[in-house]
């Protein structure tokens, strides 16, 4: 048995503080919106250019002119705020935001992340991922443990383009959490998902890393 995504996004979500900027990125972190936890205020923000998102709208509520970054319909709250996107970066390069949700095509042991392009493939655009490894305080990475093909994402060292090095703090996957504290130089298996194993991790995962359970 494994995390759903939905499950992995509210095991993101346990790491919201009060009081917090969050940039949610495209895929599984945009579900995190949708499982913050009761007692906490958070302020999301979208690269794209508005502070303040609120939960996926309930249909037939969607409105077209309200996206996130991934195109995704969004609603907007009493205290939602919009602006261009050069504001938005000023937001994002000048440490300003506290926690990213990312996703992640690869990330290494010694926390590099590959999540913007693979070679050959036609991409839209770079997008903010590299200004938000880079400026953003702390890195979570969500994603599936393994990809379609079963190769292990969390890796030696990745081998497509990097998005950063030396970035990523925490990873959540479906199967597991790795944390490491001020780039340490090992992550640590910190949390396993219901049904799992520290053996079934281990089978699916290349990377060095300590286990502490």
């Amino acid at each position: 048995m494994a995390w759903d995504r939905n499950q992995m996004a509210a095991r993101a979500a346990n790491e919201l503080q009060d009081g917090y900027y969050v940039n949610l990125g495209i895929g599984i972190p945009t579900l995190v919106a949708n499982n913050i936890p009761s007692g906490i205020e958070v302020t999301l923000q979208s690269e794209n250019g508005m502070l303040g998102i609120g939960p996926f709208p309930l249909e037939g509520e969607e409105d077209a002119d309200l996206i996130n970054a991934g195109k995704q319909t969004i609603s907007e709250l009493p205290m939602s705020a919009y602006f261009d996107s050069a504001a938005s970066f000023a937001m994002i390069r000048g440490g300003h935001i506290d926690l990213t949700v990312l996703g992640a095509m690869e990330v290494a042991q010694n926390g590099d992340i590959a999540n913007w392009m693979i070679p050959g493939k036609m991409i839209k655009g770079m997008g903010g991922a590299m200004d938000l490894v880079a400026g953003v305080k702390k890195i979570i990475v969500v994603m599936d443990h393994c990809a379609k093909d079963g190769s292990p994402k969390f890796i030696p060292s990745c081998t497509l383009p990097l998005t950063g090095k030396n970035v990523v703090d925490l990873i959540i996957t479906d199967l597991c959490v790795f944390h490491r504290s001020n780039h340490e130089s090992s992550f640590k298996l910190i949390e396993l998902a219901q049904g799992v194993s520290a053996d079934d991790v281990k089978a699916k995962t290349t990377a060095d890393y300590v286990v502490e359970l």
